[in-house]
């Protein structure tokens, strides 16, 4: 058994072994939850990996489904106890939205991330001052303290996931009208634009931006990461996020295959990497040289 970083992937992993060994010992839910003298919605939270399993609860069940391979018992005790661990941002649940909390654990365990953003820079790419205005700006109450705490889990998960041995792949493909929103902040755009292009420059970072000139197309009002996992028993996550709500597909091979395409698309439509880190270059120096004659037409 391969130990991933984040228990909800390993919830994931264990409801598929026991949803198989219910099934091979040909009982129902409803016939499991009657003698384990569960509610049915204990076990149907189980089995979707909403929730994890003790160990003792794990060792009944198992019993129950007359698995006897010690082997198999071992690794599946394992995997519980690995779903139920504590993690760096378990700290932050009372603060972190309920689907963000699980973004990230999908997150942790992904190998390949794809993002498109029509409206503001990944947050994966975003500066510290960047992620703070944007976050401000984005919350009908922003309380400084929430928002400090909220740019703080950002701030970590691009250190933690960015800069450990084995990060994932990671694609992005941002609209134009991002970069062009961003020159005209005088305040946040040097230091996020030289951002961009550090970021473009690592191994595993992909950024390509769509331009203006692509017109009207399929992704203009569409926002979405896709991420996938290592393992071939976990089914790839689409993730949508808006400013009030954030949802999930999981599980949902046709509707993830399309914005798979979609993104493709998009890709097509792009400048593509070396294009859009000359493009990204051209918008650092416009911006120096704006500073420049500010500087020149102040003195």
């Amino acid at each position: 058994m391969t130990v991933s970083a984040s228990p909800l992937v390993e919830r994931r992993r264990l409801r598929t072994e026991l949803r198989q060994a219910r099934q091979e010992a040909g009982l129902t839910q409803e016939a499991v939850a009657e003698q384990m003298d569960w509610s049915l919605s204990k076990l149907i939270r189980i089995e979707t990996g909403a929730v994890g399993i003790s160990t003792n609860d794990l060792t009944a069940l198992l019993r129950l489904y007359n698995v006897k391979d010690r082997k198999r018992v071992r690794a599946l005790v394992a995997q519980a106890r690995e779903a139920r661990r504590q993690t760096w941002w378990s700290k932050y649940r009372a603060v972190l939205a309920p689907t963000y909390f699980q973004y990230i654990e999908f997150e942790t365990s992904a190998s390949i991330i794809r993002t498109y953003e029509t409206f503001v820079v990944p947050g994966l790419l975003q500066t510290e001052e960047y992620a703070t205005a944007v976050t401000a700006r984005n919350r009908f109450d922003p309380d400084p303290k929430t928002v400090k705490t909220l740019v703080e889990v950002r701030m970590k998960r691009q250190q933690l996931l960015l800069d450990r041995p084995n990060p994932p792949l990671l694609f992005f493909i941002v609209d134009e009208a991002v970069i062009r929103r961003l020159v005209g902040d005088k305040d946040l755009r040097q230091a996020q634009v030289e951002k961009l292009i550090r970021m473009a420059d690592r191994p595993e970072v992909t950024i390509e931006i769509v331009p203006f000139s692509a017109g009207i197309h399929r992704g203009v009002i569409e926002d979405f990461s896709i991420l996938e996992f290592g393992e071939t028993d976990d089914n790839d996550v689409l993730y949508f996020e808006g400013s009030r709500m954030a949802s999930f597909s999981r599980d949902e091979t046709d509707e993830i295959a399309l914005y798979r395409e979609l993104f493709e698309e998009m890709r097509n439509l792009s400048l593509g990497p070396q294009g859009s880190r000359d493009y990204l270059i051209e918008v650092a120096d416009t911006i120096r040289l704006r500073q420049k004659m500010h500087r020149f037409l102040s003195v």
